[in-house]
């Protein structure tokens, strides 16, 4: 085990960026995760853990399965230069990014197209609620607050582990799923359909958009269908995370 006392210490430094910003996430291809119940999501996951990383003082639960992996124990102070949190839970893991190649893609038949949301808080909801409605896989496109960000994976509550997360050019992943005769579902205020009026099935792809200007008119036209969620009340929208859940829980068998 190593311990690390000095806040110029190079790990420090580097686990710094992960967590400020999205340049060193990007470059080296990980990022951090804080608190017991990610870093015990992440080690389930096997193999995304690089270190698990801990405050002195601060007992990791026995049943981890900690084999291979490098703990590193750390002063309050090496702490405060690593957590973006006011309470922290002295628990963290240096994670590598998950990655998928185009073969694996083909086995996914309903999934979450995500089209410049920026509120981090958004897009890992929508991670998270993607994962519990047994959706195969999540896109981002340009525009998009960064997954791996504190904020985003905190809000995914673990399920970066249990559900692809892709980044990538929307349009071009949408022409593939079309031409695999899965049906595309963009939603929309005008030329909409009610949300519920597809039906239900294990097949579809569908696409939400910018929590503003909602879903770019170019994604839009390749849309085989514009859905809609009726507003009953005097509200102006729906967030665009809950309008994900109603949509994705109407969509999928």
């Amino acid at each position: 085990m190593k311990r690390i006392e000095s806040t110029q210490n190079s790990l420090v430094k580097h686990w710094k960026k992960l967590v400020n910003t999205r340049k060193e996430r990007d470059k080296t291809e990980e990022f951090l995760v804080e608190g017991e119940h990610l870093a015990e999501e992440a080690l389930k996951s096997g193999g995304s853990v690089l270190a698990l990383i801990f405050r002195e003082g601060t007992d990791l639960p026995v049943h981890w399965d900690t084999a291979g992996v490098e703990l590193i124990e750390i002063t309050p102070d090496v702490e405060k230069e690593i957590t973006d949190t006011e309470h922290p839970q002295g628990v963290y893991a240096q994670c590598k990014t998950p990655s998928y190649d185009e073969s694996e893609k083909q086995a996914w038949k309903s999934v979450l197209l995500i089209d410049a949301v920026q509120d981090p808080g958004n897009v890992g909801t929508m991670i998270r609620t993607a994962d519990a409605a047994g959706i195969d896989a999540v896109f981002l496109g340009k525009g998009c607050a960064d997954p791996f960000a504190p904020k985003t994976v905190r809000s995914a509550q673990g399920s970066h582990f249990h559900i692809p997360v892709i980044r990538g050019e929307l349009g071009g992943e949408i022409d593939r799923l079309k031409e695999a005769g899965i049906p595309v579902y963009g939603t929309a205020l005008e030329g909409a359909v009610p949300y519920d009026e597809p039906g239900r099935s294990d097949e579809f792809a569908l696409v939400v958009g910018n929590e503003g200007s909602g879903v770019d008119p170019g994604l839009l036209a390749k849309a085989d269908r514009r859905l809609m969620i009726p507003i009953r009340g005097q509200a102006e929208s729906l967030n665009v995370a809950v309008a994900a859940g109603i949509l994705l829980y109407a969509l999928k068998e």
